[in-house]
């Protein structure tokens, strides 16, 4: 017969460190929800910039293995007492026609890019870097989200009001679907944790599939 083990839902595969390479918040918030033990290592390089031409499927799926790239440099499984480590990383940007919205950093970038995006569709691309580091070497799997977006359309005053708050300045896009800027959004079409920076139930399946996550049951 099978129970329940005290980890819950999933079980971290033995011997094995899960990583999260970010700072952001809103991704430690979906990895909490994991109920597995992991740690946070990210580095503090600037982030890589759209080349010309490049997609957003492309720059991003180049920007999460970069950082995923850049924690493994420093870290070993030996440092961890663990057979293997299995960090996970991601990059999110927002894609209006052929232009890459990133982070705006300044209140009139913000702002530039919430008139451009009131009243339209936009696609939101998140991708995210699975890299195994163990005594063979390194493993990189790589995989994309990409989710239609739809806006109302915002008056001036209030797309100011908005920017105000600060919100938007370290956000793709100039907004946070999970938080104040859940007022912009009149639908979606794809999953709503893309949008918000990490495809969860997609990562859930692929760290399930290498076996890094286990079911939370054990033969009793």
């Amino acid at each position: 017969m099978t129970k329940l083990s005290q980890s819950g839902l999933f079980r971290l595969q033995d011997e094995t460190c899960l990583i999260l390479a970010s700072a952001s918040p809103r991704r430690k918030t979906f990895f909490d929800g994991l109920g597995v033990p992991y740690r946070i290592c990210h580095n503090s390089d600037p982030e890589k910039k759209p080349r010309r031409g490049e997609n957003a499927e492309i720059y991003t799926v180049r920007a999460a293995e970069a950082k995923a790239l850049r924690v493994a440099r420093n870290l070993s499984p030996e440092a961890f007492q663990v057979r293997t480590l299995a960090i996970v990383s991601a990059d999110t940007v927002v894609g209006i026609g052929p232009r890459i919205l990133g982070k705006p950093g300044t209140p009139d970038k913000a702002l530039s890019m919430l008139r451009m995006l009131s009243g339209n569709e936009h696609a939101v691309t998140t991708s995210v870097t699975l890299l195994l580091k163990d005594e063979s070497g390194e493993k990189i799997h790589s995989f994309t989200d990409s989710t239609r977006v739809f806006f109302h359309a915002v008056s001036e005053d209030l797309l100011r009001a908005y920017v105000s708050t600060g919100e938007p300045l370290d956000k793709a896009g100039a907004y946070a679907i999970q938080e104040q800027g859940a007022f912009l959004v009149k639908k979606l079409e794809g999953s709503w944790s893309t949008v918000v920076g990490l495809p969860i139930d997609r990562l859930v399946r692929v760290l399930l599939d290498h076996r890094i996550l286990l079911p939370g049951l054990e033969k009793a």
